[in-house]
């Protein structure tokens, strides 16, 4: 078996400029993705998917692979997370190197743990799912969620729930957004297909980073819990 990590880092970060490679409590946030794939001892290869040569650079220096530039198309707003997958599998292909596995994990993902890459991968094969990744209960539930109309009245979403008491509804889970571990033999077009299985995290175990808030959030978590 031979197993690829695919970190996908664009320069073209809006929200967060240069996000990808941003100092992050002392070194750029892309590093700490390649240290846990590199660090698990799960991977044949590390390597970064960009379309920019100061984030090629610096993932170079801290120990992964970039074998090509990015693709002008799976560069842009519009390009999903399997179109950029699904391109690197495919250039691997070109040049004889076939991996078994591959797991996508993302670039701002700090709190990523090995233990938990592990612990994906072996679902992954004990299961034979097609991908496996983390999941994080809704902090509220979301049965009890609320919509506001043109005329800004409230409304409960589901209003037979109204009355049930928060312990008898069902959980429901969120994706963790960390990475996605992924049986590269099937032809998968989608990350959450109908045979895909999850691990469970807590809350204190994700955040997503979207704006200089959710940063910081992610700064005191790392400071507490790793």
């Amino acid at each position: 078996m031979k197993n690829l990590a695919i970190i996908p880092a664009r320069g073209g970060s809006k929200r967060i400029p240069r996000k990808n490679i941003k100092d992050f409590l002392g070194k750029p946030i892309i590093a700490y993705s390649i240290e846990a794939s590199m660090n698990s001892g799960l991977f044949d290869e590390v390597m970064v998917s960009t379309d920019d040569e100061e984030i090629k650079e610096i993932s170079i220096k801290y120990g992964a692979s970039v074998p090509y530039i990015r693709s002008a198309e799976n560069s842009n707003d519009y390009a999903s997370t399997i179109d950029v997958i699904k391109e690197v599998i495919l250039s691997y292909k070109k040049i004889g190197k076939i991996f078994n596995y591959s797991c996508c994990i993302y670039p701002t993902a700090p709190l990523i743990q090995q233990h938990h890459l592990k612990e994906g991968f072996k679902m992954l094969c004990d299961k034979k799912f097609d991908t496996v990744f983390p999941v994080v209960p809704f902090g509220y539930p979301i049965w009890r969620g609320l919509e506001i109309d043109k005329n800004n009245k409230t409304k409960i979403i589901w209003s037979e729930f109204l009355n049930s008491r928060s312990q008898d509804l069902k959980k429901v889970y969120h994706d963790a957004g960390q990475w996605y571990w992924i049986n590269s033999s099937k032809n998968i077009e989608t990350i959450f297909t109908e045979n895909s299985g999850s691990i469970i995290l807590s809350e204190e175990e994700v955040q997503d980073i979207d704006n200089l808030s959710d940063w910081k959030m992610a700064e005191i978590k790392y400071k507490l819990y790793k």
